[in-house]
């Protein structure tokens, strides 16, 4: 059983803390004197953007202030799994819940690590609220929910994340490695993921 379905322990202490720093190859961190945070924004790669990692990502900003940014990846997906395969590898033996989740790469730092994106229409003690219309929770219990049809009305879930550390993701915009675009419920849950990519460029801000 690969490792990364032997650890649905959800840490939301993890988007609270420095990310783990990943960038474009030689980009350096850059100053800014204002901040604007892409919290609930979509980040989409551009064709300037030479990390294979990142080729056509679409990325769904979870955190973005001045200690660094965290999002997660929403158009690789990697395959569909029972959700009680799911709790069953992290020690939870509901035997009530059903149905089948896909299961995404949400990025290369921490891919043991998962996470739940959904609309905010669903909330627990340990869900982080990103921008009103979609947030984030970190527990199996969110998973036991959506298998006795409690969950969140849309949801994706993830393994690993993205990260930046102070002022590099900044930079990167700077230097056209990145596009932005507001949020919308239907490239995050509904679009063909393989279309994701070119649907959200046509939407693209080309200035912040």
């Amino acid at each position: 059983m690969p490792l990364w379905l032997k650890r649905f322990d959800l840490l939301v202490a993890v988007i609270l803390l420095p990310a783990t720093l990943l960038h474009a190859p030689g980009q350096a961190p850059a100053e800014t004197a204002a901040h604007t945070s892409l919290a609930g924004q979509l980040l989409i790669a551009s064709p300037a953007m030479t990390d294979p990692r990142f080729y056509q990502a679409v990325i769904l900003m979870v955190r973005h202030d001045q200690k660094g940014a965290l999002g997660i990846v929403i158009n690789r997906p990697l395959e569909d799994r029972p959700l009680a395969s799911l709790l069953g590898a992290s020690g939870d033996n509901d035997i009530a819940v059903t149905g089948s989740v896909r299961i995404f790469a949400g990025g290369p730092v921490q891919p043991e690590i998962g996470f739940v994106v959904h609309r905010a229409d669903y909330r627990r003690a340990d869900t982080l609220d990103i921008d009103g219309r979609v947030a984030m929770t970190s527990s199996r219990e969110i998973l036991r929910d959506m298998g006795n049809n409690r969950g969140p009305t849309k949801s994706l879930v993830a393994f690993g994340y993205a990260g930046w550390g102070p002022g590099q993701l900044e930079g990167e915009l700077e230097h056209r490695f990145w596009f932005t675009t507001p949020q919308d419920e239907k490239l995050v849950f509904d679009l063909d993921r393989d279309k994701l990519w070119d649907d959200a460029m046509k939407r693209r801000t080309q200035d912040l």
